[in-house]
């Protein structure tokens, strides 16, 4: 059920943390997946390293908040392999860390444009591909932010709960079409991204007495969600946000 083998890939946001651990889980189970990341360097360190480790990888470069890299990224990726059988759109930003009512609109709009366009527009481009096929698994990588207010990372918040009516709004479209959309919204994680919450010792120690598991999770501990989802396991599941946050969203 949980087999990949003959199925296309491509994960955005996929050179560390939770991405690079989806894209990881994703080709150990048989799909072929492009690594991508505005970074070209680390994107090629990414693919050396997965190749080695005799995982059917390749890099393609993208930043996801311009249209026209995105568009790049789906074209090749189906001139080189064919229509797309798995997108994850995990890539995003959150560079305003502080009250919602002192963001900068440049910075509100950046945060959107990233956050929720770019994956409004993958779904786009790789649509017509999953229609032909009549089959296909969408997953945006949202947070459990999208379930509460905050007064540090309000606009981030705002984003990823727009992450989960996008893929409500996609699982409705396509579902005729047996495309199924998805989110999955982790709990803090132990990534690059979100050094600045977990490697306060008083929030982080805050954050894990609340877990009912007792720690923060680890970027594979998302992985197997998505490969559920992007599975023959996850034909009949559309249109949710799976949360994998180790207990601390239903905990007092």
């Amino acid at each position: 059920m949980f087999d990949l083998t003959g199925r296309n890939a491509v994960v955005t946001g996929s050179t560390k943390g939770i991405g690079k651990a989806i894209a990881v889980a994703l080709a150990q189970h048989g799909a072929r997946v492009v690594i991508s990341s505005r970074d070209e360097k680390r994107v090629n360190s990414t693919v050396d390293e997965l190749r080695s480790n005799d995982l059917e990888v390749i890099g393609i470069p993208c930043n996801v908040s311009r249209k026209n890299e995105l568009q790049s990224l789906v074209s090749e990726t189906n001139e080189r392999w064919g229509n797309i059988d798995i997108l994850v759109g995990n890539a995003a930003i959150n560079p305003h860390y502080g009250s919602a009512l002192e963001v900068p609109d440049e910075i509100f709009s950046k945060i959107l444009a990233s956050n929720i366009q770019s994956n409004l527009w993958l779904a786009q481009l790789v649509a017509p591909g999953m229609r032909n096929k009549q089959d296909g698994a969408i997953i945006f990588v949202s947070s459990i932010g999208g379930f509460f207010g905050s007064e540090v990372i309000g606009t981030y918040c705002i984003s990823k709960a727009g992450d989960f009516q996008l893929a409500r709004n996609l699982a409705v479209e396509l579902g005729p079409d047996n495309i199924r959309v998805n989110c999955i919204a982790p709990g803090l994680v132990k990534t690059d991204f979100a050094r600045k919450l977990w490697e306060d010792p008083e929030s982080s120690n805050a954050r894990i007495q609340r877990t009912p598991l007792g720690r923060l999770g680890e970027p594979d501990d998302v992985a197997g969600i998505a490969v559920y989802l992007a599975s023959d396991a996850g034909r009949w599941t559309t249109g949710q946000t799976i949360v994998v946050d180790g207990g601390v969203s239903i905990s007092k």
